[in-house]
């Protein structure tokens, strides 16, 4: 138990003090360097959740990615449940969804803001987009584990098909769609920062830009922080989702 939580704290103890040494070898080359080390970000950092503007940005980008994680769920999972179910479907997308699957969301950042305009919308489509693979295809792969006999039982049963998807499919898969909203989350997070740094004026992805604009390098390596503490807690919340669906 104390190993559990000592070990993780001397490894942050770690990557704090490696932190500091290359900020202050840094600083004799470039003295800007010096704005990066753990103290002025500390201060800043302090200072910033303080106010309002920084959690006025965190919320916006948690919103965002709330509607592109939603946006991928209604997507990847009726489109899961077809390609596990259907041979034919299988067959006929498999190829394009892994091409479309290797294309960098980032690619679609012109043509989305060209056809959707500048705001929220580009953004929640790039993070949709992102976050639609790996829930579609831990779906199709948890359909085509699924236990035959469950299926025949439901047919045996004189249940329609809405029936077996909702009572048995569903409830039968629901670990593998799990698992592929924890891998979905950390690309929406990784992709998110990007995406806010076009065509809005909100969230962290933005606030990093600003604050490079305006010389605040303490406030822009505060914003790092905060973005690797929030994806910390977002992973470690889908963890224990898995976790507590499996009695683990």
């Amino acid at each position: 138990m104390v190993l559990n939580l000592v070990l993780p704290l001397a490894g942050l103890l770690a990557a704090a003090l490696l932190w500091a040494a290359g900020a202050g070898w840094l600083a004799g080359v470039t003295p800007v360097a010096s704005a990066f080390a753990p103290v002025p970000t500390g201060e800043a950092l302090l200072q910033l959740v303080q106010g309002r503007d920084l959690w006025e940005h965190i919320w916006l980008s948690l919103q965002r990615v709330a509607v592109g994680l939603v946006i991928a769920l209604v997507l990847g999972v009726p489109l899961g449940v077809l390609t596990g179910l259907s041979a034919w479907f299988s067959k006929a997308t498999t190829p394009l969804f892994q091409f479309a699957r290797m294309i960098s969301p980032l690619s679609w950042m012109p043509i989305a803001v060209m056809v959707l305009g500048v705001g929220d919308a580009p953004v929640y489509f790039l993070l949709a987009f992102a976050a639609v693979w790996p829930i579609l295809l831990n779906t199709a792969a948890g359909v085509a584990q699924l236990d035959p006999n469950w299926l025949l039982l439901a047919r045996s049963l004189s249940a329609t098909r809405r029936e077996t998807i909702l009572r048995v499919i569903l409830p039968g898969i629901t670990a593998h769609i799990l698992t592929g909203v924890r891998l979905a989350i950390g690309i929406i997070w990784i992709v998110l920062v990007p995406a806010e740094m076009l065509g809005v004026s909100a969230g962290l992805g933005y606030f990093i830009l600003d604050a490079r604009d305006r010389l605040a390098y303490s406030d822009l390596m505060a914003a790092i922080l905060v973005i690797g503490v929030l994806g910390y807690l977002l992973d470690h919340a889908a963890r224990s989702l898995h976790r507590r669906w499996l009695h683990t």
